[in-house]
């Protein structure tokens, strides 16, 4: 059974928070009901990462546009797709791409995607965070690292996401003992390939290892060959409906 490296942080893990945290859909003419659906008062969104083509894209989309702004009026914190490239993205394309992204669809913050690990690439995060942070002082900066990172990361970003893969690797993953220092609305979990038989044990396993935002679907990445979060899960209801009220433990 899943379980933290501590179990005194663990007794720190329950009477939270959970929100869902959309990675981003297909194109809002490609699958109009999805995004409708996200606007939907008392959907329990932290929020949606709008991402056009693998970032802002070369033009404003009008669907696109149409889309984030029902989001917001909503309430609905909507974040640019950002690509780090694993620290190989040029800094100038990065912050071209953030006006762009602020511009055109006026965005509460950034995923930076495939957002490094190591320590030694710390520093230039820390720079690109520092700038977003300039240009909008108020953005929601989540770093998709997929896994957990050096805990620096943790000092520099509102939300790390710490684990993005299958569910067959999920039910048995540990939360890093650091992660026991900061409040689960700083940790972001996303699960593919969860059966709906399986839907409530991973929101006990999320709350145990202390993560706040959290996405599951009954989708699958077939081998790498397609984007499991690209299409809501079977079962979207009914997580609406635990994460809404909570899981009991």
């Amino acid at each position: 059974m899943p379980h933290l490296t501590s179990t005194a942080a663990g007794a720190t893990r329950t009477g939270f928070r959970t929100a869902l945290g959309i990675p981003g859909y297909p194109h809002p003419l490609v699958a109009p009901a999805q995004w409708a659906e996200l606007a939907r008062p008392g959907t329990p969104l932290d929020w949606v990462v709008l991402d056009i083509a693998a970032g802002p894209g070369t033009r404003p989309d009008p669907h696109c546009l149409e889309a984030a702004g029902r989001l917001r009026a909503a309430g609905v914190r909507v974040l640019g797709h950002l690509d780090l490239a694993y620290g190989a993205r040029a800094f100038g394309d990065l912050l071209s791409d953030a006006h762009r992204h602020l511009d055109w669809y006026g965005v509460g913050g950034f995923l930076l995607d495939r957002c490094p690990t190591e320590r030694t690439a710390l520093p230039e995060v820390r720079r690109a965070i520092t700038t977003l942070r300039a240009i909008s002082d108020t953005a929601h900066i989540v770093l998709g690292h997929g896994r957990h990172p050096h805990p620096g990361y943790a000092e520099n970003a509102d939300q790390l996401v710490t684990f993005s893969g299958p569910w067959s690797d999920y039910r048995w993953s540990q939360a890093a003992e650091w992660t026991a220092d900061y409040p689960p609305d700083r940790f972001c979990h996303l699960v593919h390939g969860l059966p709906r038989g399986h839907l409530d044990e991973a929101l006990r396993i999320a709350r145990w290892q202390g993560a706040g935002t959290i996405y599951f679907t009954d989708r699958t990445d077939r081998d790498g060959r397609v984007g499991p979060w690209e299409t809501m899960p079977g079962y979207w209801d009914d997580i609406v409906s635990r994460v809404g009220t909570g899981v009991s433990e």
